[in-house]
């Protein structure tokens, strides 16, 4: 599985026999979408139309299966100012035996029920920029001892070439509240299943 990062929430994962994009909102953001025709296109929660011929859309909860890739949306909170709503979607993501969270827009944290959910996590992407728009660095931490998985991928944090609605934090200063060192800062993320080492890691992936 290969892993890359594009700013903000937006993700490219390559399986054996799939292409995901996850949350490509990035011409709102300034920047040019990256979905392709054919491409898996996930949203975890509101976004405009896309241009491409996906070969499949799933911006909702629920259970799916495509090319070999589980895909289970559970339902939860995406913004201080939605209380006692579920408007957005985590995705928990089984390929190539590998599990994936992918955590999206979520405040300020998980119930039991969508932790039960959510299950072992190998790699996780994380949320990090706080200011009521996504999870703050505390939320974050709080979540990573509760799900224990091997691999934390911080997302949306500040940038200055995406024109975000809301500041968000600087990197540096989440993985200061985060308490822990990244291993290693790469372009992209290649693992397998066998690969993964027992403790939990931050990984940071460059912006491509």
């Amino acid at each position: 599985m290969e892993l890359q990062f594009f700013g903000a929430n937006c993700l490219r994962i390559v399986t054996k026999k799939a292409t995901l994009v996850i949350d490509d909102n990035l011409v709102d953001l300034g920047q040019k979408s990256i979905l392709k025709d054919g491409d898996i296109a996930l949203f975890t929660g509101t976004h405009g139309p896309i241009a491409k011929d996906a070969k499949l859309l799933i911006d909702q909860p629920g259970e799916y299966e495509v090319s070999d890739i589980s895909i289970k949306g559970i339902p939860a909170r995406a913004n201080m100012e939605d209380a006692g709503q579920q408007n957005a979607t985590i995705f928990q993501l089984i390929s190539d035996d590998i599990r994936v969270a992918v955590l999206g827009h979520i405040y300020p944290e998980l119930n039991d029920a969508q932790l039960e959910s959510l299950g072992t996590i190998d790699v996780m992407f994380i949320p990090v920029g706080d200011n009521g728009y996504t999870m703050d660095p505390i939320g974050a931490l709080k979540l990573i001892k509760k799900v224990e998985p091997k691999i934390v991928i911080p997302t949306h944090y500040e940038d200055k070439a995406l024109k975000y609605p809301v500041p968000q934090q600087p990197l540096e200063e989440a993985i200061k509240v985060l308490a822990m060192e990244p291993s290693e800062t790469l372009p992209k993320l290649k693992i397998k299943a066998g690969e993964l080492g027992d403790s939990t890691r931050l990984i940071v992936l460059e912006r491509q």
